[in-house]
């Protein structure tokens, strides 16, 4: 776990990472992990001094298996609510999926680190059936923060993005007081599966559309910000214009 901004720490759990933003004795988490993680969740809110049942809410990128792992427990025991942007809220409900199969990445086994990372998805809880039916559509944003956009009343005020692409209703969380953007998997700066380190996108399999995620990019570095928080890789440090130009330039051809 790193402190990367005041009050902002970003937690690395299995090859995922998942975000805690801390008012007082109050969070917001963004993400959740595996399922497998949440045992790793629930040590990182203790470690920055809160307990689970502090979490006032979980913001959730995307509805994909490796970020939303732990919202159940974090529900069942503690009455969390779980918040996405309206498509993804319904992507969680299961109302419909944008996801990678096992057959897709079976097709891929002989890929840079695919069977070393598939291992250990496995074991974090790849192959379970998760479903969040109490996943609802962000709360009505608390107002204009210091004249900019629309900021959710939460700890930390993140602002959501929407970048679609990755998934359907995809959300980055702006967080214009430190300068931070969380940007889930719409863009992210490392994967076991690529080879290269630094700002990108993941491969297009990955993606439920590789043409709208590579136009979210222009979203995304259109942000004032100097700090990436992305849901896989390492925080990076530098204007998010820079990261998305990275990333554009990185695309395959074609």
């Amino acid at each position: 776990m790193r402190e990367v901004a005041d009050n902002v720490f970003v937690v690395g759990g299995t090859n995922v990472n998942w975000v805690l933003l801390r008012e007082g004795h109050d969070l917001t988490l963004i993400d959740g992990g595996w399922y497998g993680d949440f045992p790793a969740v629930e040590e990182s809110i203790r470690d920055v001094g809160c307990r689970p049942q502090d979490v006032r809410a979980v913001l959730l990128t995307h509805a994909h298996l490796d970020h939303m792992g732990s919202l159940g427990r974090l529900h069942e025991r503690f009455g969390t609510p779980v918040y996405a942007s309206p498509r993804e809220a319904a992507h969680a409900r299961r109302e419909y999926l944008e996801q990678a199969t096992p057959a897709d990445l079976l097709r891929r086994a002989g890929h840079h680190g695919m069977l070393g990372w598939s291992l250990r998805i496995v074991r974090a809880g790849a192959l379970r059936r998760l479903v969040v039916p109490y996943a609802q559509p962000f709360p009505t944003p608390s107002g204009l923060l210091g004249g900019g956009p629309l900021a959710l009343d939460l700890p930390g005020h993140p602002v959501p993005v929407a970048c679609p692409g990755h998934t359907s209703g995809h959300s980055a969380f702006h967080l214009p007081r430190v300068g931070a953007v969380v940007s889930g998997d719409a863009l992210v700066t490392g994967h076991p599966v690529s080879s290269v380190e630094g700002p990108q996108l993941l491969p297009a399999y990955f993606s439920h559309s590789q043409a709208d995620a590579i136009a979210a990019l222009e979203v995304l570095g259109g942000l004032d910000a100097n700090l990436l928080l992305p849901g896989h890789g390492q925080p990076w440090r530098g204007p998010l214009r820079e990261a998305a130009a990275t990333a554009r330039e990185r695309v395959p051809a074609g």
